[in-house]
């Protein structure tokens, strides 16, 4: 499998200086001409704008060197495509290079009627060469700006607002699969490779029948207790429009090997008195891998549907958690991402633990594989097992439209075609999701019936 290049960019080690006022004779120390919290809005060309918290620090002292807070403040993922468009030659109309612009404000966040609440301090543009980063990591800058409303970058010059940074580019190439149908198809899987595809997986989806399940509830009891019980959920035509349950995606190699398996281990319910799926009883998929003959739990997503708020409306809420291997050889589960998709419009669901690694002012994070840090075998130092950086992402469309994923896997994670199977079911998975927690007042697609199974046995 040949890898797609991608480089991200990172900015972090935020931190603010503030010229102290000069205070009148006799009355004491100065002050600082803000006492507000301020914070950064961060972008990189056209990328989605990015926020973040930037802390006061003291100005008595306004020559000492570079602060390293270890805080990353930003990340911006740019694909082949992006880095083409970035760093193609100029046009007559069309200014072809990577800027970054910071801008710094002071009062709290948000936007009214489209404005920032906030007020302007300053701000500053700093240009990227991403050619070289493709390649091998690069410093862009690293240490104090000082800052101006025309954005201009300039040194630090005492007696003015200084904002410290650090800004660095790093190769971070990944494998890229494509979806060639609806996970609830029965697709094939694409490696995607530039402008080339070629067929890698195909999976097999399955929903269990009511017949199915009422079957193997009436053997596990062959006695009245199977007929109680189902009694006393009501019959299967009230259940079927209440819950989903019993699907399944198994990913199969070329040779026809299952190598990955998302199973909905619990059903998608309908909370009392509503028609949705909440936040505190959501339904999940256990992801599992083959191993010493059976299959071996990976990782489990938790799935919801989030009320939203006026035009933002619902949205797919989202938790997974890692079944990391410890010493005594039992499981220990790990949240490695949380958060939700538009349900309208759709989105990515991303796994990055970039975030969760110091940020240091040049060069790896203490903690990833090029890093100084040693945390080979310590689960206190680093709980998330050999998972580093960017993991994973997978694009999810909204509600009611036809999704065919497209599943990016960090190449450190893949060691094998059984370590990306992995990350394609519970891509699968997700993309099941948003059908599973839509509004029980809507009628599923046939696909996704398990009536529709009962008729084709």
């Amino acid at each position: 499998m040949d890898p797609c290049p991608f480089v991200r960019v990172l900015v972090g080690n935020l931190a603010l200086k503030m010229p102290v006022a000069p205070s009148p004779a006799g009355a004491g120390a100065g002050v600082h001409p803000t006492t507000s919290p301020c914070y950064c809005t961060i972008r990189l060309n056209k990328l989605p704008l990015q926020t973040a918290a930037a802390p006061l620090l003291p100005s008595d002292d306004m020559t000492q060197g570079p602060a390293a807070t270890g805080a990353l403040a930003a990340a911006f993922h740019l694909s082949k495509a992006d880095l083409d468009r970035v760093t193609a030659k100029p046009s007559l109309f069309v200014a072809r290079s990577a800027r970054l612009k910071v801008a710094v404000y002071a009062g709290r966040r948000g936007t009214t009627c489209g404005v920032n609440s906030g007020r302007l301090l300053g701000k500053v543009v700093i240009p990227l060469d991403l050619k070289t980063a493709v390649g091998k990591p690069i410093v862009f800058h690293s240490g104090w700006l000082s800052i101006n409303k025309r954005g201009r970058k300039a040194s630090a010059v005492s007696g003015s607002a200084q904002l410290n940074l650090t800004v660095r580019a790093e190769p971070d190439p990944r494998f890229v699969f494509q979806f060639d149908g609806e996970p609830e198809c029965s697709p094939q899987v694409l490696q995607v490779q530039g402008g080339m595809m070629q067929p890698m997986f195909t999976c097999k989806f399955s929903c269990r029948s009511n017949s199915d399940l009422r079957s193997r509830s009436m053997h596990s009891d062959p006695g009245s207790g199977g007929r109680n019980w189902l009694m006393s959920f009501g019959s299967d035509r009230e259940r079927a429009g209440k819950e989903r349950k019993g699907w399944s995606v198994t990913v199969h190699d070329l040779s026809g090997s299952p190598v990955a398996l998302a199973s909905m281990v619990t059903p998608f319910v309908a909370s009392p008195g509503s028609d949705r799926v909440s936040r505190s009883n959501p339904g999940a998929w256990l992801v599992l891998r083959p191993g010493d003959g059976t299959w071996k739990p990976w990782g489990r997503l938790e799935c919801w549907r989030e009320r939203g708020a006026g035009a933002a409306g619902d949205s797919l809420g989202y938790r997974f958690e890692l079944l990391i291997p410890d010493p005594t050889g039992m499981g220990v589960g790990v949240s490695v991402a949380e958060s939700n998709v538009p349900s309208s419009r759709g989105g990515r669901f991303v796994i990055d633990l970039t975030a969760a690694q110091p940020f240091g002012r040049s060069g790896s994070p203490g903690c990833s594989p090029r890093g100084s840090g040693d945390f080979s075998g310590g689960y206190g130092l680093w709980p998330f097992g050999s998972y580093r950086g960017f993991v994973m992402s997978a694009a999810v469309q909204g509600e009611g439209r036809c999704s065919r994923p497209t599943v990016e896997v960090g190449v450190p994670h893949v060691g094998c075609a059984e370590d990306a199977a992995a990350f394609v079911a519970l891509a699968a998975a997700v993309d099941l999701s948003m059908d599973a927690c839509r509004l029980f007042s809507h009628r599923l697609r046939r696909e996704l019936s398990s009536t529709r199974s009962d008729l084709l046995r």
